[in-house]
Protein backbone atom coordinates (compact mmCIF):
# COMPACT_ATOMS: atom_id res chain seq x y z
CA UNK A 1 0.00 0.00 0.00
CA UNK A 2 2.98 2.40 0.84
CA UNK A 3 4.91 1.69 -2.52
CA UNK A 4 1.31 2.47 -4.19
CA UNK A 5 0.91 5.57 -2.36
CA UNK A 6 4.57 6.54 -2.80
CA UNK A 7 4.00 6.24 -6.55
CA UNK A 8 1.06 7.62 -7.06
CA UNK A 9 2.45 11.01 -5.52
CA UNK A 10 5.95 10.09 -7.51
CA UNK A 11 3.26 10.46 -10.83
CA UNK A 12 1.21 13.61 -9.54
CA UNK A 13 4.78 15.28 -8.82
CA UNK A 14 6.13 14.76 -12.40
CA UNK A 15 3.06 16.02 -13.93
CA UNK A 16 3.39 19.05 -11.93
CA UNK A 17 7.04 19.52 -13.05
CA UNK A 18 5.44 18.83 -16.63
CA UNK A 19 3.06 21.75 -16.25
CA UNK A 20 5.10 24.18 -14.58
CA UNK A 21 7.15 23.46 -17.03
CA UNK A 22 5.27 23.74 -19.98
CA UNK A 23 3.66 26.78 -18.52
CA UNK A 24 7.61 28.21 -18.05
CA UNK A 25 8.47 27.85 -21.78
CA UNK A 26 5.11 29.19 -23.53
CA UNK A 27 5.77 32.40 -21.49
CA UNK A 28 8.95 32.23 -22.67
CA UNK A 29 7.33 32.81 -25.95
CA UNK A 30 4.57 34.34 -25.74
CA UNK A 31 5.95 37.33 -23.68
CA UNK A 32 8.59 38.33 -26.06
CA UNK A 33 5.75 37.97 -29.05
CA UNK A 34 3.04 39.80 -27.51
CA UNK A 35 5.61 42.65 -26.56
CA UNK A 36 6.81 43.45 -30.23
CA UNK A 37 3.33 43.56 -31.62
CA UNK A 38 2.85 46.74 -28.74
CA UNK A 39 5.70 48.12 -29.76
CA UNK A 40 5.12 47.59 -33.03
CA UNK A 41 1.98 50.48 -32.18
CA UNK A 42 3.84 52.48 -29.95
CA UNK A 43 5.43 56.28 -30.88
CA UNK A 44 8.78 56.92 -30.88
CA UNK A 45 8.73 58.81 -27.58
CA UNK A 46 7.09 55.86 -25.71
CA UNK A 47 10.11 54.32 -26.14
CA UNK A 48 12.33 56.22 -23.78
CA UNK A 49 9.84 55.13 -20.80
CA UNK A 50 8.72 52.26 -19.12
CA UNK A 51 9.69 49.64 -21.90
CA UNK A 52 6.92 47.27 -20.16
CA UNK A 53 4.50 49.89 -20.18
CA UNK A 54 1.53 49.72 -22.85
CA UNK A 55 0.67 51.81 -25.57
CA UNK A 56 -0.62 55.12 -24.92
CA UNK A 57 -2.41 54.67 -28.57
CA UNK A 58 -2.71 52.31 -31.42
CA UNK A 59 -0.09 54.44 -33.73
CA UNK A 60 -0.82 52.17 -37.01
CA UNK A 61 1.37 55.08 -39.23
CA UNK A 62 4.29 52.60 -38.13
CA UNK A 63 3.05 49.64 -40.75
CA UNK A 64 2.09 52.47 -43.13
CA UNK A 65 5.78 53.58 -43.02
CA UNK A 66 7.62 50.48 -42.77
CA UNK A 67 5.35 48.89 -45.83
CA UNK A 68 6.02 52.23 -48.08
CA UNK A 69 8.88 54.23 -47.30
CA UNK A 70 11.18 50.90 -45.92
CA UNK A 71 9.49 49.09 -49.14
CA UNK A 72 8.54 46.32 -46.70
CA UNK A 73 6.04 45.95 -48.84
CA UNK A 74 8.00 44.69 -52.38
CA UNK A 75 9.91 42.88 -50.02
CA UNK A 76 7.18 41.07 -48.36
CA UNK A 77 6.08 40.42 -52.21
CA UNK A 78 9.56 39.32 -52.90
CA UNK A 79 9.49 36.47 -50.16
CA UNK A 80 5.67 35.15 -51.08
CA UNK A 81 7.10 34.47 -54.77
CA UNK A 82 10.28 32.88 -53.68
CA UNK A 83 8.28 31.22 -51.21
CA UNK A 84 6.01 29.72 -53.48
CA UNK A 85 7.68 28.93 -56.11
CA UNK A 86 10.39 26.63 -53.24
CA UNK A 87 7.42 24.78 -52.64
CA UNK A 88 6.01 24.49 -55.90
CA UNK A 89 9.36 23.19 -56.92
CA UNK A 90 10.29 21.08 -53.62
CA UNK A 91 6.79 19.08 -53.57
CA UNK A 92 6.77 18.20 -57.76
CA UNK A 93 10.44 16.83 -57.49
CA UNK A 94 10.18 15.39 -52.96
CA UNK A 95 6.39 13.76 -53.80
CA UNK A 96 7.50 11.43 -56.99
CA UNK A 97 10.77 10.56 -55.25
CA UNK A 98 9.51 9.49 -51.72
CA UNK A 99 7.12 7.42 -53.38
CA UNK A 100 9.50 5.43 -55.53
CA UNK A 101 11.85 5.29 -52.71
CA UNK A 102 9.01 3.79 -50.25
CA UNK A 103 7.66 1.58 -52.30
CA UNK A 104 10.06 0.21 -54.90
CA UNK A 105 12.61 -2.30 -55.19
CA UNK A 106 15.19 -0.99 -57.60
CA UNK A 107 18.87 -0.39 -58.88
CA UNK A 108 21.26 2.20 -57.00
CA UNK A 109 17.62 2.30 -54.71
CA UNK A 110 19.96 1.85 -51.33
CA UNK A 111 22.54 4.51 -52.88
CA UNK A 112 19.82 7.09 -53.01
CA UNK A 113 18.43 6.84 -50.09
CA UNK A 114 22.24 6.86 -48.03
CA UNK A 115 22.36 9.94 -50.36
CA UNK A 116 19.53 11.94 -49.12
CA UNK A 117 20.36 10.58 -45.49
CA UNK A 118 23.76 11.93 -45.58
CA UNK A 119 22.08 15.51 -46.82
CA UNK A 120 20.13 15.31 -43.60
CA UNK A 121 23.22 16.39 -41.68
CA UNK A 122 24.93 19.01 -44.09
CA UNK A 123 23.94 22.37 -42.79
CA UNK A 124 23.35 24.30 -45.53
CA UNK A 125 25.12 27.02 -44.29
CA UNK A 126 28.00 25.51 -44.69
CA UNK A 127 28.23 25.24 -48.23
CA UNK A 128 26.58 29.29 -49.12
CA UNK A 129 29.60 29.95 -50.74
CA UNK A 130 30.19 27.20 -52.65
CA UNK A 131 26.44 27.48 -54.13
CA UNK A 132 27.67 30.89 -54.71
CA UNK A 133 30.83 30.24 -56.62
CA UNK A 134 29.43 28.17 -58.70
CA UNK A 135 26.70 30.42 -59.67
CA UNK A 136 29.12 33.51 -60.18
CA UNK A 137 30.85 31.17 -62.38
CA UNK A 138 27.70 30.12 -64.47
CA UNK A 139 27.01 34.04 -64.39
CA UNK A 140 30.11 35.24 -66.28
CA UNK A 141 30.04 32.02 -68.29
CA UNK A 142 26.77 33.55 -69.66
CA UNK A 143 27.51 36.68 -70.28
CA UNK A 144 30.53 35.64 -72.12
CA UNK A 145 28.01 33.59 -74.65
CA UNK A 146 24.64 35.21 -74.26
CA UNK A 147 26.06 38.84 -73.19
CA UNK A 148 24.22 38.63 -69.79
CA UNK A 149 23.95 36.40 -66.87
CA UNK A 150 21.11 35.79 -64.79
CA UNK A 151 21.89 33.05 -62.09
CA UNK A 152 22.51 35.81 -59.23
CA UNK A 153 19.94 38.56 -57.85
CA UNK A 154 17.06 36.67 -59.49
CA UNK A 155 14.33 35.85 -57.10
CA UNK A 156 13.62 32.26 -59.03
CA UNK A 157 16.92 30.59 -58.84
CA UNK A 158 16.74 31.52 -55.40
CA UNK A 159 13.82 29.87 -55.01
CA UNK A 160 15.46 26.48 -56.93
CA UNK A 161 18.27 26.77 -54.27
CA UNK A 162 15.63 26.67 -51.59
CA UNK A 163 13.69 23.81 -52.96
CA UNK A 164 17.20 21.52 -53.45
CA UNK A 165 18.59 22.51 -49.91
CA UNK A 166 15.04 21.10 -48.34
CA UNK A 167 14.53 18.25 -50.56
CA UNK A 168 16.91 15.78 -47.84
CA UNK A 169 14.73 16.56 -45.34
CA UNK A 170 11.57 16.84 -47.53
CA UNK A 171 12.21 13.48 -49.10
CA UNK A 172 13.23 11.41 -45.52
CA UNK A 173 9.83 13.02 -43.90
CA UNK A 174 7.27 12.03 -46.51
CA UNK A 175 9.15 8.33 -47.48
CA UNK A 176 8.83 7.22 -43.75
CA UNK A 177 5.10 8.23 -43.63
CA UNK A 178 4.79 6.81 -47.30
CA UNK A 179 6.30 3.57 -45.73
CA UNK A 180 3.46 2.88 -43.09
CA UNK A 181 0.74 3.26 -45.50
CA UNK A 182 -0.83 -0.64 -47.23
CA UNK A 183 -0.33 -1.32 -50.19
CA UNK A 184 -3.56 -3.17 -49.90
CA UNK A 185 -5.24 0.35 -51.78
CA UNK A 186 -2.62 0.31 -54.44
CA UNK A 187 -3.23 -3.27 -55.38
CA UNK A 188 -6.56 -2.89 -55.51
CA UNK A 189 -5.94 -0.14 -57.60
CA UNK A 190 -3.64 -2.02 -60.15
CA UNK A 191 -6.28 -4.96 -60.81
CA UNK A 192 -8.73 -2.11 -61.52
CA UNK A 193 -6.25 -1.13 -64.34
CA UNK A 194 -4.62 1.37 -62.44
CA UNK A 195 -1.04 2.81 -63.43
CA UNK A 196 1.82 3.72 -60.82
CA UNK A 197 1.18 7.46 -61.34
CA UNK A 198 -2.59 7.06 -61.10
CA UNK A 199 -1.98 5.42 -57.93
CA UNK A 200 0.39 7.87 -56.92
CA UNK A 201 -1.61 10.72 -56.88
CA UNK A 202 -5.45 9.23 -56.36
CA UNK A 203 -4.20 7.29 -53.78
CA UNK A 204 -1.30 7.22 -51.80
CA UNK A 205 -1.12 11.11 -51.69
CA UNK A 206 -5.07 11.95 -50.59
CA UNK A 207 -3.97 9.23 -47.76
CA UNK A 208 -0.77 11.47 -47.22
CA UNK A 209 -2.40 14.41 -46.62
CA UNK A 210 -1.16 15.50 -43.02
CA UNK A 211 2.27 14.38 -43.78
CA UNK A 212 2.41 16.57 -46.70
CA UNK A 213 1.04 19.80 -44.79
CA UNK A 214 3.50 18.91 -42.07
CA UNK A 215 6.62 19.50 -44.52
CA UNK A 216 4.72 22.22 -46.38
CA UNK A 217 4.42 24.20 -43.20
CA UNK A 218 8.04 23.30 -41.61
CA UNK A 219 9.58 24.11 -45.56
CA UNK A 220 7.46 27.81 -45.51
CA UNK A 221 8.57 28.81 -42.39
CA UNK A 222 12.29 27.77 -43.46
CA UNK A 223 12.08 29.44 -47.10
CA UNK A 224 10.01 32.46 -45.55
CA UNK A 225 12.42 33.26 -42.50
CA UNK A 226 15.66 32.40 -44.14
CA UNK A 227 18.48 35.10 -44.81
CA UNK A 228 21.40 34.01 -45.24
CA UNK A 229 21.40 32.29 -48.44
CA UNK A 230 19.17 35.61 -50.07
CA UNK A 231 21.63 37.82 -48.48
CA UNK A 232 24.34 36.24 -50.30
CA UNK A 233 22.91 35.11 -53.38
CA UNK A 234 20.65 38.84 -54.01
CA UNK A 235 23.54 40.99 -52.83
CA UNK A 236 22.94 43.28 -55.44
CA UNK A 237 22.21 46.78 -53.85
CA UNK A 238 19.44 47.83 -56.22
CA UNK A 239 18.40 44.62 -56.19
CA UNK A 240 15.40 42.78 -55.46
CA UNK A 241 15.67 41.54 -52.06
CA UNK A 242 13.66 39.11 -49.37
CA UNK A 243 11.40 40.30 -46.25
CA UNK A 244 13.93 38.93 -43.70
CA UNK A 245 17.18 40.98 -45.82
CA UNK A 246 14.54 43.91 -45.87
CA UNK A 247 14.20 43.86 -42.37
CA UNK A 248 18.03 43.46 -41.62
CA UNK A 249 18.62 46.61 -43.27
CA UNK A 250 15.44 47.91 -42.21
CA UNK A 251 16.95 47.33 -38.22
CA UNK A 252 20.27 49.03 -39.48
CA UNK A 253 18.47 51.71 -40.62
CA UNK A 254 16.03 52.79 -37.92
CA UNK A 255 18.72 51.94 -35.24
CA UNK A 256 20.45 54.89 -35.84
CA UNK A 257 17.54 56.58 -37.27
CA UNK A 258 15.39 55.83 -34.02
CA UNK A 259 12.40 54.93 -35.74
CA UNK A 260 11.83 52.01 -33.11
CA UNK A 261 8.11 51.85 -33.90
CA UNK A 262 8.69 51.61 -37.73
CA UNK A 263 11.40 48.45 -36.78
CA UNK A 264 8.77 46.66 -34.66
CA UNK A 265 5.93 46.93 -37.11
CA UNK A 266 8.48 45.52 -39.77
CA UNK A 267 9.26 42.39 -36.94
CA UNK A 268 5.26 42.16 -37.39
CA UNK A 269 5.08 41.70 -41.03
CA UNK A 270 7.56 39.04 -40.96
CA UNK A 271 6.25 36.90 -37.91
CA UNK A 272 2.19 37.70 -38.89
CA UNK A 273 2.09 35.43 -42.48
CA UNK A 274 3.44 32.72 -40.18
CA UNK A 275 1.45 32.61 -37.37
CA UNK A 276 -1.66 33.21 -39.89
CA UNK A 277 -0.25 29.74 -41.65
CA UNK A 278 -0.31 27.66 -38.37
CA UNK A 279 -3.44 28.77 -37.19
CA UNK A 280 -4.78 27.86 -40.47
CA UNK A 281 -3.14 24.25 -40.34
CA UNK A 282 -3.31 23.75 -36.61
CA UNK A 283 -5.13 20.73 -37.07
CA UNK A 284 -3.31 18.84 -39.85
CA UNK A 285 -0.34 19.71 -38.78
CA UNK A 286 -0.50 17.72 -35.24
CA UNK A 287 -1.81 14.56 -37.27
CA UNK A 288 0.86 14.43 -39.37
CA UNK A 289 2.87 14.58 -36.24
CA UNK A 290 1.64 11.62 -34.54
CA UNK A 291 -0.23 9.54 -37.26
CA UNK A 292 1.69 7.83 -38.89
CA UNK A 293 -0.92 5.59 -41.48
CA UNK A 294 -3.12 2.32 -40.92
CA UNK A 295 -0.29 -0.74 -40.68
CA UNK A 296 -0.55 -2.97 -43.57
Amino acid sequence: MKEKNSFAAGERLYKAFIYVALISLAVIILVPVAWVFMASVKQNSEFYGNPWALPAGLYWQNFVDAWNSANMGSYMINSVIVTALALGILLIVALPAAYCLSRFKFKGEKLLNTAFMAGLFINVNYIVVPIFLMLRDGDLWLKKVMGQGFLLNNIFILAIVYAATALPFTIYLLSGYFKTLPHDYEEAAYIDGATYSKAMWKIIFPMAKPSIITVILFNFLSFWNEYIISMTLMSSATGQKTLPVGLLNLMQAQQSAAQYGMMYAGLVLVMLPTLILYVCVQKQLTEGMTVGGLKG
